[in-house]
């Protein structure tokens, strides 16, 4: 069809066949008989551009700039963090904690330290891992930047390369991968991260957060648990499993056939919700509270402030206010990807400035100086 259209419309214009006004009135009815499939083509081609322009721009942060702004080295304080891991570590030891940072950024921002300091002072007996993808092509050496140097500090914390077609070999998402890597995936970044979540916790077990999730209190007593982000989702900033779970085992296969590539939080938050309602035979998150050894807490336990109201951890509140509204809550989630790009005073009593001074100090000392 389209091959015709501009057949007929090269030998209407070309000089010496035909007169203008003829010209013109058979553009007008090849123009008639084609407009709806020429709407819809460039309809969907719009769409396409529009879809990968807004991902492009809101898929990291609004201002990179600063990053390579900060200096690389930063200076452990006299007072060393209070941490003394243990000195093997096995199977029987406190679980692992880990991070994962699937783009290739290496230089971790001002709220990725503050989640990982605030898991390493919450749990100085276990494992911090920071497993970041970036690595992989830097030879597998630390890079120099002021978050890992920070990371330093914590004889607790440990930054390894994320390997990706090893972490998922061997299980059901190593196919997917393969296939994913050869075509255009709108969601690309955020669909890695789940997956990788996935792997890990599958292969090894332990703890999983984002890398906007600030800890307030042990996790270690949570096992074969996730969160409730509102009345109708999951979610998995949050993960704590043992490994060669069940739940797991099925959330992976469920990525693999319920797969896809158009719609945000298919592999995430609704991924959960849908095998934990299998998993317990309900319709609704608000029949149950966990079964079959899976148990799902409240949304205050990890999202006391929903993803509609990203905006309070922005607004100044009361310390007093601040550990009511806390008060049943493990670990924030603090919905970075909505509020990147935001100013953030932290000097002034905004709710996440008063996070950052409690639960990462170190983080929040080296953003007043360099903010």
């Amino acid at each position: 069809m389209g091959r015709n259209l501009w057949v007929a419309i090269d030998g209407l214009v070309h000089p010496g066949f035909i007169y203008r006004k003829q010209a013109m009135n058979k553009l007008t009815k090849i123009w008639a008989k084609h407009k709806p499939w020429v709407v819809f083509v460039v309809t969907c081609k719009f769409t396409s551009i529009a879809i990968i322009f807004y991902w492009r721009i809101t898929s990291g942060p609004k201002d990179k700039t600063w990053l390579y702004s900060l200096p690389s080295d930063y200076k452990c304080p006299l007072a060393a963090p209070s941490i003394s891991p243990p000195s093997a570590w096995s199977s029987l030891l406190p679980k692992n904690v880990y991070f994962l940072e699937t783009s290739e950024q290496t230089k971790p921002n001002f709220l990725f330290m503050c989640s990982v300091e605030s898991a390493a002072r919450v749990h100085p007996e276990a494992k911090i891992i920071v497993l970041m993808k970036g690595m992989a092509k830097q030879n597998f050496t630390l890079p120099n930047c002021l978050g890992i140097s920070l990371f330093r500090c914590f004889s607790n914390i440990e930054i390894k390369p994320l390997d990706m077609k090893d972490i998922l070999m061997d299980t059901p998402l190593a196919n997917w991968y393969s296939v994913a890597q050869q075509r255009w995936e709108p969601f690309f970044l955020p669909v890695l991260s789940d997956a990788c979540r996935l792997a890990v916790m599958w292969k090894f077990g332990g703890i999983y957060l984002d890398t906007d999730v600030i800890v307030f209190k042990s996790l270690k007593n949570l096992t074969n648990t996730l969160g409730i982000q509102s009345k109708y989702l999951l979610n998995g900033a949050f993960l704590s499993f043992a490994p060669r779970h069940r739940f797991i085992e099925l959330c992976m296969q469920d990525f693999v056939a319920n797969y896809s590539r158009w719609i945000w939080g298919n592999q995430g938050p609704q991924l959960f919700t849908r095998v934990f309602k299998k998993w317990c035979s309900i319709r609704s998150l608000q029949s149950s509270k966990g079964c079959r050894g899976v148990t799902v807490l409240p949304q205050e336990a990890f999202y006391p402030i929903r993803w509609q109201d990203w905006r309070k951890y922005f607004e100044e509140i009361k310390a007093s206010e601040l550990s009511q509204l806390f008060k049943h809550t493990y670990a924030a989630h603090v919905w970075h990807k909505k509020s990147q790009g935001m100013q953030l005073d932290i000097t002034s009593k905004a709710l996440l400035a008063q996070l950052y001074g409690q639960y990462c100090p170190s983080t929040y000392e080296l953003m007043k100086r360099f903010q």
